[in-house]
């Protein structure tokens, strides 16, 4: 086996010094695999295998002790020995940093780092530029296998989050929820999906279902760009496009930066902070598959909150066209989770974000109180994964989705929900009644074009505005202890 010189495993009282001993293995690892696999690329053939492996965080609790109740993470769930595996240090350091402060501070036990046991694949050490698929022939790709570690989907499931994980005897339990080569597995499904690398998202993301809210978005990030003023300091693009604010010099990378020749599938913009509390916007499109999958991966990012904001059929006669609804509950009938998060697990609406959203609307639309009720209304969205469930024989879904008292229904917004329940990322839903097929009013082309102009922009400063409150109340009023689990694992 053809390895990297092992750095010693050690324990830190100091979460500073525990990230750098973290990443100097993780570098070492990469350039090792970078290095070997370069050589490779030129022809030479290594005699033995080639391995790098991830390093990984340990500790061991002998007490439940901790100092706060009120926490929703940072601490273990009881006496024992856990540890994660973890990549990328310089994309995740602010995060990781935290968490080992918590995890110091609530148990006072030394943090060990190390090099675990588990396989860098070699793909996983490419850097963003790097593209092997026109340099190596059939052949080559095969030899490729039997020497550098591939990916292995069997080290990258989900059992953490969904409490399925049952660790061996002996084995240390999680945490984490996600494993390194989990992390690493969507930071680049997230790249392939959004167009833009997962180093520009930022802690609050918005998603849609229609592009109309994503130009509106660009409209309004390169207007923030050109006001020195504004909190934002860059807006990206596909492509990792990058806009500097007008008062800010480039950087070199920006150069790096190109316009794809057409928008990938789930394209993603962002309104970047400095300290990574932005914004990113992700038009997810129609349907509960690319809402399930865009989430799986973006979870691994540990955001603060998303939220949809879409459109949807509204299913009571009271409500008009351009009305808005708060989902404080959902029906379930979109199916891309029943085998992860069965249909017996309510969704709860998480009051943070309710009121967020609630205080939002009155805010952009200036009403209040029982005015606001003429254009808000709080319910349960029913999302279904059959877009054509109007055509189904009468009465069909009408009849359960009055029997669970939906007012509104659409295709996305249960499953971007209920995977936020399921990886402990807050959620919330605020959507616009754009048509009411129950009552005979359909989207016509020049009706929806003028409904389309007069509530997008409002729609979307409303969930801009939404953000701006979320943040100023501070992160740990987010976390909610109701996504957390009695046997949790400690990183947020």
């Amino acid at each position: 086996m053809i390895a990297p010189d092992l750095l010693p495993r050690r324990e830190f009282n100091d979460p500073d010094a525990a990230l750098a001993h973290a990443r100097a293995i993780y570098d070492s690892g990469v350039a090792h695999l970078r290095k070997h696999l370069q050589a490779f690329l030129d022809g030479a053939v290594p005699g033995e295998r080639v391995r790098a492996t991830y390093p990984f965080v340990r500790v061991r609790i002998d007490t439940v002790a901790r100092a706060d109740s009120r926490l929703s993470y940072g601490f273990a769930a009881g006496p024992g020995r856990f540890e994660t595996t973890l990549t990328r240090p310089d994309l995740f350091a602010d995060y990781l940093r935290e968490q080992f402060r918590l995890l110091l501070r609530n148990h006072a036990v030394a943090l060990e780092v190390g090099a675990s046991e588990q396989p860098i694949p070699v793909h996983f050490s490419l850097a963003e530029s790097d593209h092997l698929e026109g340099t190596l022939t059939p052949q080559r790709r095969l030899l490729m296998r039997d020497l550098f570690d591939l990916p292995d989907l069997a080290s990258m499931d989900d059992g953490i989050a969904n409490g399925t994980h049952e660790p061996g005897h002996g084995e240390a339990q999680p945490l984490a929820l996600f494993t390194a080569a989990r992390i690493d597995y969507s930071l680049h499904r997230l790249r392939h999906y959004t167009g833009t690398a997962p180093e520009h998202f930022q802690n609050f993301v918005l998603f849609t279902n229609y592009q109309f809210y994503i130009d509106e978005f660009i409209k309004l990030g390169h207007s923030l760009m050109a006001d020195p003023g504004a909190d934002y300091v860059t807006f990206v693009e596909p492509g990792n496009v990058v806009t500097r604010r007008s008062d800010l010099p480039s950087e070199p990378r920006d150069a790096l930066g190109t316009s794809p020749p057409r928008l990938p599938q789930m394209p993603a913009y962002h309104l970047v902070r400095p300290d990574g509390s932005g914004i990113s916007m992700v038009n997810i499109g129609v349907g509960p598959a690319n809402a399930k999958t865009i989430t799986d991966h973006i979870a691994v990012l540990r955001p603060h909150v998303w939220i949809m904001l879409g459109h949807c059929a509204g299913l009571r006669n009271t409500q008009q066209l351009g009305d808005y609804v708060l989902a404080h509950g959902y029906v379930r009938e979109d199916h891309v989770l029943d085998e992860d998060l069965p249909l017996w697990v309510p969704i709860p609406a998480l009051a943070e974000v309710q009121l967020a959203l609630e205080q939002a609307v009155a805010d952009v639309t200036r009403l209040e109180g029982y005015d606001l009720k003429r254009l808000l209304r709080t319910g349960t969205v029913a999302s279904t994964d059959n877009r054509n469930w109007e055509l189904l024989p009468h009465p069909g879904p009408e009849r359960r989705f009055s029997q669970s008292r939906a007012v509104a229904l659409d295709m996305e917004s249960a499953t971007i929900a209920a995977n936020g329940f399921r990886f402990r990322v807050p959620y919330g839903t605020l959507l616009c009644v754009s048509d009411k097929p129950l009552h005979g009013e359909i989207k016509l082309p020049g009706m929806a074009n003028q409904f389309y102009r007069e509530r997008v922009d409002q729609h979307l400063r409303i969930g801009m505005r939404a953000v701006e409150l979320l943040r100023a109340a501070g992160i740990d009023t987010l976390h909610s202890r109701k996504l957390r689990s009695f046997a949790e694992v400690a990183f947020q």
